[in-house]
């Protein structure tokens, strides 16, 4: 029986691994979306001054 259970707590580890592995590049994604979004905005406001001088 402990083989059995042993077996399914491995099956376990993995699957929550594989999760948080995930969540994690969701994650990177977001922050990578959102800096590449921020970038954007300076570099209209940074040409909007320019214009304005």
């Amino acid at each position: 029986m402990i083989p059995l259970e042993y077996d399914t707590a491995r099956s376990r580890l993995h699957e929550l691994q594989a999760e948080a592995q995930a969540a994690a590049r969701a994650r990177r994604l977001y922050l990578a979306r959102r800096a590449t979004r921020r970038a954007e905005r300076a570099v209209r406001r940074a040409a909007r001054a320019s214009a304005a001088v």
